[in-house]
């Protein structure tokens, strides 16, 4: 899955969850402060995203660095590729 794919799925999944306005989901935007999604939002968040992991399990704490859009983005693509830690480690919305 490309970059790009999962940009316009992770986007769908912001919209449709969390009724983000899509004019406000670009890459450079942050969770918390752009987005408004808070810690409890992130659990859903992480739930939603699992299915585009290919069965790779997603663990919370791994999402503690990820900030925006981009950096969900960019998680993603290297745990489809097999080279990152969220597989292995929260979605952490705080500055």
């Amino acid at each position: 899955m490309t970059k790009q794919e999962i940009f316009e799925r992770l986007s769908a999944i912001l919209h449709e969850t969390f009724d983000t306005e899509m004019a406000l989901i670009k890459p450079e935007a942050r969770l918390y402060e752009d987005l408004d999604i808070d810690s409890i939002d992130a659990v859903d968040l992480i739930v939603k995203l699992k299915p585009l992991a290919g069965g790779k399990r997603l663990q919370p704490d791994a999402f503690k660095s990820v900030r925006t859009v981009q950096d969900v983005v960019d998680g993603l693509h290297q745990l489809i590729d097999g080279s990152s830690n969220l597989a292995s480690a929260s979605v952490s919305t705080a500055s």
